[in-house]
């Protein structure tokens, strides 16, 4: 492992010489000053801040911006007994704050970026790795400069092999404006992965043509985290985040509509019922889906509506490992039971958000008698 640079080792010791009072904290179990301290790092932290600026992190407001970043780093530490471990061992202050923020944080991050922008991310990687390890790129910004060697992928400059050391550089409104003249490639619709749940969307090979034609159009040198913009403007890239059913309920903006007298008219009624008809339906065919999914194996079909029930309709509102334990099987298990009962909820296809309202309440009523039956069931046994 190379030598850390004077620089690097002075910017890491100024970053973490104002750390805060772990070990103080854990030993008190000061519980409000941990959260204080961990809703520090995450707010500081330049990758979260960087994936709020680029709009990655969803956020429901400004109050509220990394609060559940930071109660899921909370719960994940305390559930792999971290904190536990930092006393066992004996860790300094400054120790702690940095494997928080530079592993524990950093890993969490990636894994909800993975999941929330799964194309995205998986094609930045791609990227990364080809610029890396094909000969037909090289770095432009070492010079044999040992610091520059040292620098975050995201800031090292890269260019085509063929091109003079001495090549120059474009400003990025110059840059982006030579991209557009590259057409967009078709998508490769071909499942790939251990699931077979993941398009494609461009080999390896076709894609690393579009880095290469990409860095022909702008003729310059270009840092990693502008690159893969250039080249991800450039793909039909899908990146779904599926908003949880009921959750735009603090929308206000309806109210000015409603009439004076709130008080329900025939026709009004008739369209309830009806609606609620036609959600008791959508209820049906949904639940009808997810036994198909699991081919009618009882024992699937229970933990489906176990993971149905406490990731989607419960107002506990418990983390996927909570739900994991109380169904007593394995995380990457809850996580591929929500991938199915998504998918299965994709195919309703709602118009309207008061459509997918009514579904939520009747799918709550339906389900609910049935996870009460099951916990009936283990209570006896």
């Amino acid at each position: 492992m190379p030598a850390e640079t004077p620089r690097a080792t002075r910017a890491v010791s100024e970053r973490y010489s104002r750390a805060g009072r772990w070990v103080e904290s854990l030993r008190q179990s000061d519980v409000n000053r941990l959260w204080s301290e961990l809703h520090r790092l995450v707010s500081n932290h330049p990758l979260v801040r960087a994936s709020r600026s680029a709009g990655l992190l969803i956020e429901e407001g400004a109050t509220s911006a990394y609060t559940d970043l930071t109660q899921e780093l909370f719960v994940q530490l305390l559930t792999k007994s971290r904190f536990q471990h930092y006393l066992d061992t004996g860790m300094t202050d400054s120790e702690i704050e940095c494997e928080i923020g530079q592993i524990e944080l950093t890993n969490l991050l990636t894994s909800e970026l993975r999941k929330r922008h799964p194309e995205s991310y998986r094609l930045a990687r791609r990227i990364s790795t080809l610029i890396q390890s094909s000969s037909n790129f090289r770095r432009f910004d070492s010079n044999g400069n040992s610091e520059e060697n040292h620098r975050r992928l995201a800031d090292r400059v890269y260019g085509l092999s063929e091109w003079p050391e001495n090549k120059s550089n474009r400003g990025s409104h110059e840059l982006e404006t030579r991209a557009q003249m590259i057409p967009v490639r078709q998508r490769d619709t071909r499942m790939v992965g251990c699931t077979g749940d993941a398009q494609i969307v461009i080999n390896n090979s076709d894609l690393e043509d579009l880095i290469i034609s990409v860095l022909d159009a702008v003729d310059s040198p270009v840092d990693v985290r502008s690159l893969r913009s250039l080249v991800m403007s450039r793909l039909p890239v899908m990146d779904i985040y599926l908003v949880p059913l009921g959750g735009d309920e603090s929308d206000s903006e309806s109210s000015r509509f409603d009439p004076p007298d709130f008080r329900e008219n025939p026709e009004q009624s008739l369209l309830r019922n009806e609606s609620e008809r036609e959600a008791a339906g959508s209820v049906d065919r949904f639940l009808k889906g997810l036994r198909n999914n699991v081919r009618g194996k009882v024992k699937q079909y229970d933990r489906m509506l176990g993971v149905l029930w406490h990731c989607y309709l419960s107002p506990e509102h418990a983390t996927q490992l909570e739900v994991a334990a109380t169904l007593g099987v394995s995380d990457s298990l809850v996580s591929d039971y929500r991938r199915r009962i998504e998918q299965e909820l994709r195919a309703l296809a709602f118009r309207e958000i008061e459509e997918a309202r009514l579904f939520e309440l009747a799918l709550r009523e339906k389900v609910q008698p049935l996870i009460s039956i099951q916990n009936e069931k283990v209570v006896v046994a």
